[in-house]
């Protein structure tokens, strides 16, 4: 029982407690189980102290608390496991910053979002620019990380729908290609006349958060 509860705590620390819920909830047992089970080895590349030189004292530190994550989860049957997603603290360890990450490319979807949880934001990920706008009006978040290149509904045309509604909204464009000419002019007067930080991909980790923080004034 004591791995339990301390596993229910973990995990909500972690940002993972919410998530494996809504899993449970839509999808039953089997697949909130797979969630837990197997997030924590994504989580656990993401913050290998190799990848994130510029902050490898808290990257070590977050390893050792994903390895006796990954220790307690591996101890535990599914049927004690389900019961920690069911029953565990319900609480939210305190207030969050919340970011809207509008990515069409899921393998960036799934990473920034584990990223972003794992640092203690509330997160959200949506595929376009015409979803990133509902998903904005529902979610309400302190800064939109928006890709430029989306089919549709662009990342620029998305932040101008956006300010229409907060002028003051907090951005950050990130592309790993800005060839497209009246793209990139419109691009280049938003980030003139805005002061808009952008990313180019691939960034490191800790070049994002370090950019997100002082951007959010939480340094």
């Amino acid at each position: 029982m004591q791995k339990s509860i301390d596993l229910s705590n973990e995990l909500n620390v972690l940002g993972m407690l919410d998530k494996a819920r809504e899993i449970y909830s839509e999808l039953g047992d089997a697949p909130a189980i797979s969630y837990v089970r197997s997030n924590y080895r994504l989580l656990s590349k993401i913050y290998h102290p190799d990848l994130n030189p510029n902050n490898k004292e808290k990257a070590e530190k977050m390893q050792q608390k994903i390895n006796e994550v990954a220790h307690i989860i591996n101890a535990l049957p599914d049927k004690e496991l389900i019961e920690v997603i069911k029953n565990g603290a319900l609480k939210k360890p305190k207030e969050k910053w919340k970011v809207l990450v509008v990515e069409d490319e899921f393998g960036y979807q799934d990473t920034l979002r584990n990223i972003f949880t794992m640092e203690g934001f509330e997160v959200r990920v949506a595929i376009d620019g015409d979803t990133g706008y509902e998903v904005y009006k529902d979610f309400k978040p302190d800064l939109v990380l928006t890709d430029v290149l989306m089919p549709n509904v662009n990342g620029v045309e998305l932040v101008r729908r956006i300010r229409n509604d907060d002028s003051s909204i907090k951005i950050i464009y990130m592309s790993g290609f800005f060839g497209v000419k009246r793209l990139k002019k419109e691009l280049d007067e938003e980030v003139a006349q805005y002061q808009y930080p952008t990313l180019s991909k691939p960034f490191k980790v800790s070049h994002l958060l370090e950019l997100v923080r002082e951007y959010l004034g939480m340094n």
